[in-house]
């Protein structure tokens, strides 16, 4: 991977579980909403002044139901949490998690 290139896809880990959890807040704030499910099943990365991540995120277990987030994650010494910087809702599993 290339700075500034966002790396393949692949499966979630618990750390971009933990980042999905932290930035599920900013989305229910924006959506007005609650997700009762909230399960990080890829993840994409781009370097840049810290890191970007591109999450599909499963948000219902009975429909295939997924948002995509990008979130941006400073780096350490600014002591920053995560940041939901983008989001497309209405996606699928089977959505590819392209960039937005």
């Amino acid at each position: 991977m290339m700075f500034g290139e966002f790396s393949e896809v692949k499966p979630a880990t618990p750390e971009v579980q933990a980042i999905a959890d932290q930035v599920k807040p900013q989305l229910e704030k924006k959506e007005n909403t609650t997700y009762q499910v909230f399960e990080a099943l890829q993840y994409r990365t781009q370097v840049v002044g810290g890191m970007n991540y591109l999450i599909k995120v499963c948000i219902s277990k009975t429909e295939d139901q997924c948002v995509h987030l990008k979130v941006y994650e400073a780096l350490p010494h600014k002591n920053e949490g995560p940041s939901l910087t983008a989001y497309q809702i209405e996606k699928t599993k089977t959505d590819p998690l392209n960039t937005f």
